[in-house]
């Protein structure tokens, strides 16, 4: 099955599930498959509530604390709704080193929020990762999976602009 991009607003609760249940049925013979239906399901419904990763350990036959314990390991996995621009900045070692903590000091200070947090209108969401594999190019982010490298915090305001 390939992978379906999140049409969350358009479609029902119900059709989001039974799509997930399709995916599910698809995969389950393969309990190495969890993380490839979490992916796809994440990519249906736009996160994984609680309520979700419940759906998916019943339907896979599989503890609830195993679907939680891959979901909350995975940075790439979410349990809350994302903004229309999800910020992710490394923090690496590279990154790290290179300034990745003041960039992650300046994105909250110009969207007045703290990592893991959303802006009030649902537009920006900051957070941060171990590492995107851009280590020659640090420090790098990501937002809404799209790699920035060599990002300079005096550069953020122009940044945030042109997405507005």
């Amino acid at each position: 099955m390939e992978s379906v991009g999140c049409n969350c607003v358009q479609e029902t609760e119900e059709a989001k599930y039974a799509k997930i249940a399709e995916v599910i049925e698809e995969y389950k013979s393969k309990k190495e498959s969890l993380i490839q239906i979490l992916h796809l399901a994440q990519g249906i419904y736009g996160y994984l509530p609680l309520e979700l990763q419940q759906f998916i350990a019943e339907k896979m036959n599989i503890p609830l604390s195993e679907v939680y314990g891959v979901v909350t390991f995975y940075s790439f996995f979410s349990t809350k709704p994302k903004s229309k621009y999800n910020i992710r900045v490394c923090l690496g070692t590279a990154c790290y080193v290179r300034g990745g903590k003041k960039i992650v000091e300046k994105f909250q200070e110009l969207l007045d929020i703290e990592i893991g947090k959303a802006t009030p209108d649902g537009k920006f969401s900051l957070d941060v990762m171990r590492c995107i594999g851009a280590c020659g190019l640090a420090p790098a982010i990501t937002i809404n999976d799209e790699v920035y490298k060599q990002v300079n915090p005096d550069k953020l305001k122009n940044l945030l602009k042109s997405l507005k």
